[in-house]
């Protein structure tokens, strides 16, 4: 078998506290697979800085001049983590045969990266790694965690639970990602519906060594709702649901205030407010969502806006001698089939 050609990428967004311990890990690690001719000597840790405002850049570009196995691609602001990801799978699609994503914080195990390789060297183009222990969370989180990943179980969506976004892709699979055109992908729950061989490495998680995490309950919940309103339309269908159900109430007050009429025991007037009310309201709710089945599937996409701006980018002169040294404001656009 030919020697695969390995690309690690690593989203940054301020990571200057972490990023020398990180690379100095990655890169013994690296190293040791060039060693044992796991990978080819020309393989390479690919850092993706965010829109960092600390010296996460500079740092980058030191170890570059420090060590050629390390490079960097710089956006023009910060597009988030989803977007870095997929500027690094990209940007490394042409020139790799393997790509792990991991976060620069290293969390994540990565010692588990061998066996990635290995693993994918036997037939396997995903290998997911997967958290086996969740004790360094708190319960808040932990609990959260769980029910998100019941919860889209249960309306259809294929998730790997315990997995986030450390995981080895073979040339193939990223292409077939980089295929899907959202303007918001979530890789999470794109990557098990593309069908090709996988497996799993399993790992305890281990706290930050230093800086702060990037995900606080703000951005966890948008991430949630992104990945829920990216594969299924189960909330706008359970907004119809709740307007038939309110016009059904609706008929059964107007049956009940009949019968109160006929009764004599009504307060004047109150009948048909409260009956328009509930009738009204239950049919704005009907309005809402079937114009809403139509209006969120396209609003986000016919936009056609760049998913993210890369404003200087030093891998890929390592391998194109056609490109310049740093490659100024490439937009990266989904394509427009007309």
């Amino acid at each position: 078998m030919t020697i695969p050609r390995l690309t690690v990428v690593v989203p940054c967004y301020n990571e200057e506290p972490v990023l020398p311990t990180s690379a100095a890990i990655l890169g013994k690690i690296l190293q040791r697979l060039m060693d044992d001719h796991e990978v080819t000597t020309d393989s390479r840790i690919l850092f993706v800085d965010d829109g960092s405002h600390d010296q996460t850049w500079a740092q980058i570009i030191q170890l570059e001049q420090t060590n050629a196995m390390f490079s960097g691609v710089r956006f023009s602001r910060n597009f988030g983590q989803e977007a870095a990801l997929i500027a690094g799978l990209q940007t490394a699609h042409p020139y790799s045969d393997l790509t792990i994503s991991i976060d620069a914080d290293l969390q994540d195990d990565p010692t588990l990266i061998p066996t990635m390789v290995a693993k994918a060297k036997a037939g396997n183009d995903i290998v997911y790694g997967v958290r086996n222990d969740r004790s360094t969370d708190t319960w808040f989180k932990r609990s959260t965690a769980e029910g998100f990943y019941w919860f889209m179980r249960k309306l259809g969506v294929d998730l790997v639970p315990n997995h986030s976004d450390f995981r080895l892709l073979t040339r193939r699979v990223v292409g077939a990602l980089l295929a899907c055109r959202e303007s918001k992908p979530f890789i999470r729950g794109i990557i098990p519906q593309l069908g090709f061989p996988s497996t799993k490495v399993y790992y305890k998680r281990q706290p930050r060594q230093a800086g702060v995490s990037k995900y606080p309950l703000r951005k966890m919940i948008r991430f949630a709702l992104d990945g829920l309103l990216s594969f299924t339309i189960a909330p706008i269908r359970a907004v119809l649901y709740s307007g038939l159900i309110i016009c059904g109430g609706a008929l059964a007050m107007l049956i009940w205030i009949l019968w109160t009429h006929l009764q004599g025991t009504v307060v004047t007037g109150w009948s048909s407010i409260m009956a328009s009310l509930w009738f009204l309201g239950g049919f704005q709710l009907i309005a809402i969502s079937i114009i809403g089945e139509y209006v969120g599937r396209t609003f986000t996409e016919v936009k056609h806006r760049p998913r993210f701006i890369i404003q200087t980018d030093t891998y890929s002169p390592k391998f194109s001698t056609t490109q310049p040294a740093a490659v100024t404001l490439h937009f990266e656009r989904p394509s427009v089939t007309k």
